[in-house]
């Protein structure tokens, strides 16, 4: 049973990690690849407002998703665009990051090698990654304008989509770590964390939900 203070301390990393900015039109979406589909979803969404005329999808597979999308994050996601609607040609695919640094620097390559001029980017996330993969982006990528987005939902709800309460709390541990360690290993830019969400990390650390986290000796990827 995860107790009150538990799920209180988890609205507040929840709500520190959502960057709340207003979506608008970008050169581009980059969506990044994950275990969840409702990324893909989400991109597909703001492409069809006339958010971006162009779609990245990047990733490849991770111990948690080469069960479900054996093909590759990118491949899966490119798949629910086309079945969403999206026109194929203009989602282009990056297969081979393994983590959000690659998936900032691979894709900017991508845009690159097809000149694509880039001036903005919206930036599809989960909704419990959106600040850490704007910080990574802005520290990777600073010439151009970020823009964070992710599937509008609560935590509750995001937890049903899920279906495992604990793994969600254990990701946002593991997400605000890295917010806390990685701008001092160069992979991000700082972020001031509030009193009150460093004491909540705590807390849920001291409590067990350690399964995301990383030791900072070795904490090299982002």
């Amino acid at each position: 049973m995860i107790s009150a203070r538990a799920w209180a301390d988890a609205q507040l990393l929840w709500d520190f990690q959502r960057m709340d900015h207003e979506p608008r039109p970008c050169s581009v979406a980059i969506g990044l690849g994950s275990h969840d589909l409702g990324v893909a979803d989400t991109t597909v969404d703001l492409y069809r407002q006339g958010m971006a005329p162009l779609i990245v999808f990047t990733g490849a597979t991770s111990l948690t998703t080469r069960d479900r999308m054996p093909r590759g994050e990118a491949e899966h996601y490119r798949d629910r665009a086309v079945e969403l609607g999206v026109p194929a040609d203009v989602i282009l695919i990056e297969p081979k990051a393994r983590n959000t640094g690659e998936n900032i620097r691979f894709s900017r390559a991508l845009l690159e090698e097809r000149r694509v001029p880039v001036s903005s980017v919206l930036l599809v996330s989960k909704p419990y990654e959106e600040r850490r993969a704007y910080a990574t982006a802005r520290k990777l990528w600073p010439e151009v304008g970020w823009v964070s987005a992710s599937t509008p939902m609560t935590l509750p709800d995001y937890v049903g989509s899920i279906g495992d309460e604990r793994l969600v709390i254990d990701m946002l541990v593991g997400a605000q770590q890295r917010l806390m360690i990685y701008p001092r290993q160069g992979f991000m830019i700082d972020q001031t964390i509030p009193d009150d969400v460093a004491a909540a990390f705590e807390r849920l650390r001291r409590e067990g939900f350690t399964s995301r986290l990383i030791p900072e000796r070795e904490g090299r990827l982002v």
